[in-house]
């Protein structure tokens, strides 16, 4: 059985990397400060360590209980918006504590990581897919935050050999298929499950933040990517890193939908409107994010397996439909 300390396994993704680790018998830790993250989002089977990648102590003393297989690295501020307010907090923050944990897995003898990375690498990428090769212009602080990072573990796996992968998501979306794990943000910034709560009466109209981007109907296309399909992602990208190859890869089923589109097809899956006022544009948000998916499926053969815009919102309805206050009804 091997071991994997999964940083930030308490949140929203990591969570479900922790589920899929231990439906294939794997031996996870789970170390996070709980600031984002809920305890109840870790399964049984998984151990919980309380405690901040600010306390170098806690964080020697969980490494010591090595060898690990891997070290996967979720832990980070991550609302874009946000970093555009607060730009230096981001920075010091992620950069800095994203550091100190690659410097002590070398210290430690980790031979993998796993970074969770973002395609707010690539800022106003343009009109069409983002390949790995597109061009890197970070268009927030948060985005370049997870750039310096890519960039350490680059210069680490060359001088250290710390095998590592970057996986670039696009956006994050739904639940776990079997309704153990959701989505539970506080404040809750992402669009589905806001959509879902604006339709179910829990929180006020949803705001359409832009009209009059270059796209058919005026509102940002993202590629929404099921939370279960990125957890299998991870661990397809980690069996590259046991070949004894490095992987960037991007994480999206290549399809892009547009605000507008998610409101229709969670207006389809509730079978009720989605209240919603219209808004002006937010500082960092590009007109279009859609991934170039193919160099992940070439390299392992992993394929979303969550193919539509409507079976991901499903399985995010049914998640706020039985958990209307999150993690606090589990």
């Amino acid at each position: 059985m091997a071991r994997h300390l999964v940083v930030g396994g308490a949140g929203y993704v990591g969570s479900h990397l922790v589920a899929e680790l231990l439906a294939r018998g794997e031996e996870v830790v789970v170390f996070d400060d709980l600031s984002t993250g809920h305890a109840a989002a870790v399964l049984a089977g998984a151990r919980l360590v309380r405690a901040s990648l600010a306390d170098p102590q806690a964080l020697d003393a969980v490494l010591a209980e090595g060898p690990w297989r891997a070290v996967f690295h979720f832990a980070a501020l991550s609302l874009v918006g946000d970093s555009m307010r607060d730009p230096l907090r981001y920075l010091r923050r992620n950069i800095g504590e994203g550091l100190a944990l690659i410097d002590a897995c070398v210290r430690h003898g980790v031979r993998r990581f796993v970074l969770s990375s973002t395609a707010a690498l690539f800022g106003s990428a343009g009109s069409g897919p983002i390949a790995e090769t597109s061009p890197i212009d970070p268009g927030s602080p948060y985005g370049e935050s997870k750039w310096a990072l890519e960039r350490a573990l680059a210069w680490t796996s060359r001088i250290h050999g710390l095998r590592y992968a970057a996986l670039r998501y696009f956006n994050a979306a739904g639940a776990d298929p079997a309704g153990r794990l959701g989505e539970d943000h506080a404040p809750e910034t992402h669009l589905i499950p806001l959509a879902i709560d604006a339709a179910l009466g829990r929180r006020p109209p949803l705001t359409v933040f832009g009209t009059d981007y270059p796209t058919p109907d005026g509102t940002a296309i993202r590629d929404y990517v099921h939370v279960a399909d990125l957890a299998t992602a991870h661990l397809a990208a980690l069996a590259q890193l046991d070949a004894g190859r490095d992987a960037v890869f991007n994480l999206g089923t290549g399809r892009g939908n547009s605000v507008r589109e998610v409101i229709a097809a969670v207006e389809r899956a509730a079978g009720r409107a989605v209240p919603h006022t219209l808004g002006p544009r937010r500082a960092g948000d590009p007109p279009m994010l859609v991934a170039a998916a193919d160099a992940i499926t070439a390299a392992t053969g992993w394929t979303p397996r969550f193919q539509s815009l409507d079976a991901i919102v499903a399985t995010a309805l049914a998640w706020r439909d039985a958990h209307p206050r999150g993690y606090n009804d589990t």
